[in-house]
C-alpha cells in the first residue's frame, strides 16, 4: 500500500494523526493496539472500549502505555484532545465523543456488533469492521446506510476476504476476468466443537468459540460470503465446493470447469491443505488471444484459467493499512455495492431435540455453510449469524439447514430488525443476475 505509507508519513510529519477507536480488546483487539502504538506512524489509538475494562487497560499496557479511565463523553474527549489514551466499558460514548477519527470494530459479536456499527454509522464515523459475522449477515444494509451517511464502512486488509479483494482488484485491473476467489485452509471438520478445540485456543491464547468456528468451517463460509457480496459472486453448490487439494494453488487452473464458472458469472470457493498456506488464490480468464500469448510467455500457462495468489494473511498488521484507506481516500478494503449474494445457514452440529436453545458460533449446536442468497430466502433458511438464542419449535436433524420455521426467534434483537430491512431493500437475484 505505497499510497497508504506515504499518506501516513506526511501525518506524522505534520504532528496530525489518524486518532483510532476500537471496540473490542480479545486476542486480535491487543495485538493490533500493540501493533499501531509501535509501528504505525501518523495513527494513534485515542481509545478503546471494552465491557471489562481490565482488558482496555491491557491493551495499553503490554504496549508500554498507560491509560487513563474515562467513564463519559466529555472524559473520553479531554483524553483524546490531550493525547492521553482512554480506557471505557461505555462503547457508545466512545462513538459519540469527538476528535475520534475511525472506529474498528473487533468484537466478533453480532447483535453487540450492530448496534455499534449503526451508532457509527449514524453519527458519520468511517467503520473498519473485523466482525466478519455482522458483515456476511447484514453487511450489505448497514455499506447501504454507510454510503447515505457519506461515510465508509470497510472489511479489514489482513483478513482473508480483504487480501482477496485487494488481488481481485489487481486481476481485474490487467484485464482478466476473475472466476474464482478462494480461500486456503488448513483444517475442516463441521462437527469439531469447544471441547475438541480447547488445547489449542489455551495455547494460543484465543476464544475458544471463535477457534471453533475456523475449524468448523463457519468462519470461511462467512469470509467467502463476504468477498461474494462485495464482488457480485456466488457459490457453485451449498458448501462450495471445498476440495482437499495438497498440492499447489496454480494447479487449480485445471480442477474447476470453465464453462460452469462462466455460467454462474464466478464463484467463491475454498480448498484444503493447498500450498502455499494459508493464503488466497483468484483464478480467473482473459478474452484477448494477444493477451494470452503475453501470459504465457509471462510463465502463467496456457489457460485459459490463470492463477493469482498472496501466500499469507497477516490480520491485524494490514488494518491500519483500512483505516488509512477509510479516512483519508474514502476507500473501503472490501464492501459490498448492493444487495447479498450469498449467505451462511445454519446447520445442524448434531440431532436438535425440540426446545433446544441454540448456543453461539463456534458451538456444540450448529456450524455455518454458505448458500446462495436466493435459495436462502426462497427456502426460508435461517442465517447463522442470527441462530443463536433462538429455540426450536422442532427437532432437527444433523446436517439438516435449520429454517425460520423451526425457531422461535428471541425478541427484540436489532439483528433481526436490520435482516428483515434488507431482506426489504433488495430483493433475491438468482446466480449468475
Amino acid at each position: 500500500m505505497i499510497v497508504v505509507d506515504a499518506a501516513l508519513r506526511r501525518r506524522a510529519q505534520e504532528e496530525r494523526p489518524i486518532r483510532v477507536g476500537m471496540i473490542g480488546a480479545g486476542f486480535m483487539g491487543r495485538g493490533l493496539a500493540d501493533h499501531i502504538i509501535a509501528s504505525v506512524p501518523g495513527m494513534r489509538l485515542a481509545a478503546v472500549a471494552n465491557r471489562t475494562v481490565a482488558n482496555a487497560e491491557r491493551c495499553y499496557t503490554e504496549a508500554g502505555r498507560k491509560p487513563v479511565r474515562a467513564d463519559t463523553v466529555r472524559e473520553i474527549e479531554a483524553a483524546v484532545a490531550t493525547g492521553r489514551p482512554a480506557v471505557t466499558e461505555d462503547a457508545f460514548a466512545l462513538i459519540a465523543a469527538e476528535g475520534i477519527d475511525c472506529l474498528v470494530d473487533v468484537t466478533g459479536a453480532v447483535e453487540f456488533g450492530a448496534h455499534v456499527t449503526v451508532a457509527a454509522i449514524e453519527r458519520g464515523l468511517p467503520v473498519v469492521t473485523m466482525n466478519a459475522e455482522l458483515d456476511a449477515t447484514v453487511g450489505p444494509l448497514l455499506a447501504h446506510r454507510a454510503r447515505a451517511a457519506g461515510t465508509v464502512l470497510t472489511g479489514a486488509d489482513g483478513d482473508q476476504p480483504a487480501v482477496q479483494a485487494n488481488l481481485l482488484r489487481f486481476v481485474r485491473g490487467l484485464g482478466v476476468t476473475p472466476l474464482v476467489a478462494g480461500n486456503v485452509k488448513g483444517l475442516q471438520d463441521a462437527y469439531r466443537t469447544p471441547a475438541t478445540q480447547r488445547a489449542f485456543a489455551e495455547r494460543w491464547g484465543q476464544n475458544v468459540n471463535m477457534v471453533t468456528s475456523f475449524a468448523d468451517g463457519t468462519k470461511v463460509s462467512f469470509e467467502q460470503a463476504i468477498v461474494a457480496n462485495a464482488f457480485g459472486l456466488t457459490v457453485g453448490r451449498r458448501g462450495m465446493y471445498g476440495r482437499d487439494h495438497t498440492g499447489h494453488v496454480d494447479e487449480l487452473t485445471e480442477v474447476y470447469d470453465i464453462d460452469e464458472l462462466r455460467a454462474l458469472g464466478g464463484v467463491v470457493d475454498y480448498v484444503v491443505g493447498a500450498k502455499p498456506g494459508p493464503g488466497v488464490y483468484v483464478l480467473g480468464t482473459h478474452d484477448s488471444p494477444r493477451q494470452r500469448h503475453y501470459l504465457e510467455l509471462y510463465k502463467l500457462g496456457k489457460g485459459p484459467l490463470y492463477s493469482f495468489y498472496a501466500p499469507y494473511h497477516l490480520c491485524h498488521f494490514e488494518v491500519p493499512n483500512s483505516i488509512a484507506r477509510a479516512v483519508d481516500f474514502a476507500d473501503a478494503a472490501l464492501s459490498p455495492p448492493a444487495g447479498p449474494r450469498v449467505d451462511v445457514v445454519a446447520t445442524a452440529k448434531r440431532d436438535l431435540a425440540a426446545g433446544t436453545t441454540l448456543d453461539g458460533l463456534g458451538g456444540y449446536d450448529t456450524y455455518g455453510v454458505a448458500e446462495t442468497h436466493a435459495r436462502t430466502r426462497a427456502q426460508h433458511l435461517l442465517p447463522m449469524g442470527v441462530a443463536e438464542g433462538c429455540v426450536l419449535r422442532r427437532g432437527v436433524a444433523k446436517d439438516s439447514v435449520v429454517t425460520y420455521d423451526d425457531v422461535t426467534l428471541p425478541p427484540g434483537r436489532l439483528v433481526d430488525a436490520l435482516r428483515a430491512e434488507q431482506d426489504r431493500l433488495f430483493p433475491a437475484r438468482p446466480a449468475g443476475a
